[in-house]
């Protein structure tokens, strides 16, 4: 089996093939439904970047602050 993915880390790019490659045997087989969907593995991780605001250097990073 040849899988291609981009971005990302390693435990996300693994992630993401977990769940193409269980979204592939239920089309294949739907009779699997159960046990994938019992395993956690037909649930997408919906987790993505926070994005940067205005006024902060990163999404929640402040710029420094100096008292004097």
């Amino acid at each position: 089996m040849l899988v291609s993915v981009n971005g990302g880390g390693l435990t996300g790019q693994s992630g993401a093939i977990r769940h193409g490659i269980s979204r592939a045997l239920l089309k294949a087989n739907p009779e699997l439904r159960g046990e994938l969907k019992k395993a956690g593995f037909l649930t997408r991780d919906p987790r993505m970047k926070e994005r940067k605001k205005y006024g902060l250097k990163a999404a929640r990073r402040a710029p420094q602050f100096s008292k004097r």
